[in-house]
């Protein structure tokens, strides 16, 4: 059966879109394409791989005090500015990540061509930055007011080794927050609203070491020991459904001058992901259990010394659901809907939405533009321009209108 859309959700988007205010809001987003992109440009070539995003967060707090906001960077680095309602609405949280996967030393050169404008992490996620960014704009173009707080921040950590930690400081650190908004990625009409669970480790097999030849037989190997595990761990059959997931993602022992050596140390390190907690935890078990096996074998393989192991937890994000027919997402549902496009609702997803689900909060997350060919996370990253882009500025606004509720129409949120 087709997704439907409550009538409470219908009428209250209904009566937002029809006021006047409103539309003069979507209208200046829509003018305001040129603008946005100028700003979406300059935010992306400030170099902010995760853990170095301090530049950004001060220039990005500067652009939402230029809309007349207080802005600040808090205690964990996040980019925060807080638009205050007129009382008797929700607590809103609408954000996007400032943190991008490149090394600072990438070179980061804006080229317009071909219908796109191509720059390493211009998408992911400096777009989300422009999207809220454009969406304050407008409310603030129109006059609008809203009941409730609206808090428009700029996340950091939220890339690889981050693990999302940005957005967990905030909405731990914000217990007023009834709802959240993650602006993230291409598809403004991809809503995202499970959260995958994800955890990483670094393991490090331990040995004596030494000669190739002259140690051979009297020590067991610590990277036989890893190729042990890691053979063990790729036979591994997951579930489909609910979508799980494993992978060793990096191997690293001794070096090119002692290529005739038996290294004392090995280390591994792997990421495994399911969208549910008690697959993820098995899995878990399962890997840890190869390990402690590869271990055992290596070490009887030879008899002479015992090889053991050290862990290094990097990464823990647990998985997480909603009711698809949570008012949030119905709403993210209905503003794709009045925008003109089809809704997509994805399962599982590893994106800020995960902590605000976590926290208990209704939330979702979208993209900021076009869902076409983006290249995220690669050097040939890339946003399209196809007249549609400010769509993903405008639902942004919308939502979190509908979220925070205004004198047209009351928050959908319960």
């Amino acid at each position: 059966m087709a997704y439907q859309v409550s009538e409470n959700v219908k009428n209250r988007l209904a009566a937002l879109t029809a006021d006047e205010k409103v539309k003069k809001a979507l209208e200046f987003i829509e003018k305001d394409r040129d603008e946005i992109l100028e700003k979406q440009c300059e935010l992306t070539l400030i170099p902010a791989p995760t853990h170095h995003e301090a530049e950004k967060a001060k220039r990005f707090v500067e652009m939402l005090e230029a809309e007349g906001l207080e802005g600040h960077i808090d205690e964990y680095g996040n980019a925060v500015a807080i638009r205050k309602g007129t009382g008797g609405g929700k607590t809103v949280l609408i954000e996007a990540h400032l943190d991008t996967v490149f090394p600072l030393d990438t070179k980061l050169e804006i080229i317009k061509e071909d219908g796109y404008i191509k720059c390493p992490g211009i998408v992911d996620d400096t777009r989300g930055l422009a999207a809220i960014l454009s969406a304050l704009r407008g409310m603030n173009a129109a006059g609008i007011e809203t009941k409730g707080d609206i808090h428009f921040v700029g996340t950091v950590q939220e890339e690889g080794t981050g693990a999302l930690k940005g957005m967990k400081y905030y909405v731990e650190h914000h217990p007023e927050l009834d709802a959240s908004i993650s602006v993230d990625g291409d598809g403004w009409s991809d809503v995202t609203f499970e959260a995958t669970g994800i955890q990483t480790y670094e393991v490090v097999f331990h040995g004596i070491g030494g000669h190739a030849y002259g140690a051979f037989g009297k020590v067991a190997n610590p990277i036989h020991a890893a190729g042990r595990a890691i053979a063990k761990i790729s036979d591994f059959v997951v579930p489909n459904e609910p979508r799980t997931s494993f992978a060793i993602t990096n191997l690293e022992a001794g070096n090119y001058a002692a290529v005739h050596a038996i290294v004392p140390e090995c280390t591994i390190r792997f990421n495994f992901r399911s969208n549910d907690q008690g697959e993820l935890e098995k899995l878990r078990d399962r890997i840890f259990a190869a390990i402690e096996e590869a271990c055992k074998e290596e070490t009887d393989r030879w008899g002479m010394d015992t090889i053991t192991y050290t862990v290094k937890h990097i990464c823990d994000v647990n998985a997480g659901t909603q009711d698809p027919h949570t008012p949030i997402v119905e709403g993210a549902v209905a503003v794709a809907e009045f925008l003109g496009d089809e809704a997509t609702l994805s399962k599982g997803g590893s994106t800020n939405c995960n902590r605000a689900i976590e926290a208990g909060l209704q939330a979702v997350c979208m993209g900021g533009g076009r869902d076409y060919a983006a290249n995220c996370h690669m050097l040939s990253e890339q946003f399209l321009l196809d007249g549609t882009e400010h769509k993903g500025c405008q639902a942004a606004m919308l939502l979190a209108l509908l979220c925070a509720g205004t004198d047209a129409a009351e928050s959908i949120i319960e």
